[in-house]
């Protein structure tokens, strides 16, 4: 069973929460989230947002706080084949509830259909808080163009606002 390598980024001024599934092997061996140089992650919130792409981990962090943004994964601990959302199994979720208790979270987001799923049975019934599902940024999710994430992507805009 892989556990879950890093802490969630948030602070008592994040406004939405964006919830992934579980770090891809290149982001366990980067220390963060979305570590894969073709992940749209970041250059998606960048391009939104209209802010400078970041680069560094402490960038990214800064990225995050500054525009009011908490990010984890539903997932604390699972097997997992590589990196492959589709081959999770044995599932221990992450309690989001000290995020929501800390932070002024106005809406939680999860990143692609999985981690909406694995939302929908393993937190929603702790928070009773609806998820909002957003397209994969992930390579493997080459059917969604950049247009296309940053079209879906945006529905986090009004509540950053």
């Amino acid at each position: 069973m892989q556990v879950h390598p890093f802490d969630p980024i948030y602070d008592e001024d994040s406004r939405i929460l964006i919830l992934g599934t579980f770090p891809s092997v290149k982001s366990r061996e980067v220390q963060f989230y979305y570590g894969h140089p073709r992940n749209r992650f970041w250059k998606t919130l960048a391009t939104l947002l209209q802010a400078d792409f970041p680069q560094t981990v402490e960038e990214k962090i800064r990225f995050l706080k500054t525009h009011h943004i908490a990010l984890w994964d539903t997932c604390a601990a699972c097997d997992i084949d590589g990196s492959a959302d589709a081959t999770i199994r044995r599932t221990v979720p992450n309690d989001i509830r000290p995020i929501l208790k800390n932070a002024d979270i106005r809406a939680i987001f999860c990143g692609g259909k999985t981690a909406g799923r694995l939302y929908e049975k393993y937190i929603f019934p702790q928070t009773g808080i609806p998820a909002i599902v957003l397209p994969s940024t992930s390579p493997a999710n080459a059917a969604c163009t950049e247009e296309m994430l940053i079209d879906a992507w945006s529905a986090i805009l009004p509540y950053l606002m």
